[in-house]
């Protein structure tokens, strides 16, 4: 059995690349500090001790009694600036209001990305156009809590893509998530200490992890 995925590179997150989020945050945009909406991806970075294959429990820090959970799909680059596959994620951060720059602490606490299966080939899901096509669904104990359609991103896989290598150099084994949608009211699903969270998307195989709060 082939041992399951995990990033060989840095793994970069984007904010705001969805148009329900982005379109709650618009009026905003114009507000201190920055006073104009972002031109270029937000980015944000997970570092490597964030890494939690599936299948593996992810800990709640002490004194944390629950996370935000978000479905992604990641855009694995491979040699000569081509994007090499996909990869399906379960972004996880302590629930937070500061989007422009999240503080390391919110999204880099050990273990919280968990990291599905497998890379899938960009043919086998119709290339980077057909990403649009994919829906991600979110459970919670076989609960649907949130379905993701990857034809809501403000900018599609390939435009994003193409607008990060503007400005970042994405070497072979890096990883661009495409981003993570809102609910209705602008915030995340939630998990707790016990909650299993399970993420699937044709032609993936399904990403589970469960939570377990931090011994003492």
């Amino acid at each position: 059995m082939n041992m399951p995925y995990m990033p060989a590179g840095t793994v970069y997150g984007t904010l705001l690349n969805f148009q329900r989020e982005h379109a709650l945050w618009a009026p905003r945009m114009n507000e201190a500090p920055y006073k104009a909406p972002p031109q270029a991806p937000v980015l944000y970075i997970k570092t490597a001790n964030t890494f939690t294959p599936t299948g593996h429990a992810i800990h709640l820090p002490r004194g944390v009694n629950e996370v935000d959970v978000s479905a992604s799909l990641g855009l694995v680059a491979g040699e000569g600036g081509a994007v090499a596959g996909c990869v399906l994620f379960n972004d996880v951060a302590l629930p937070h209001e500061s989007y422009y720059r999240p503080p390391v602490k919110f999204r880099c606490v050990d273990g919280f990305l968990g990291v599905g299966r497998e890379v899938v080939s960009l043919e086998a899901v119709g290339g980077l156009a057909g990403l649009g096509a994919l829906s991600l669904e979110l459970r919670v104990h076989g609960v649907l809590k949130q379905v993701v359609s990857l034809a809501d991103l403000v900018r599609d896989a390939a435009t994003l893509w193409a607008d990060v290598r503007t400005f970042q150099t994405l070497r072979p084994g890096d990883v661009l998530m495409l981003g993570t949608d809102c609910l209705a009211d602008g915030s995340r699903p939630r998990a707790k200490a016990g909650d299993a969270v399970e993420i699937t998307v044709a032609g993936f195989h399904p990403l589970l992890n469960h939570f377990v709060q931090e011994s003492t």
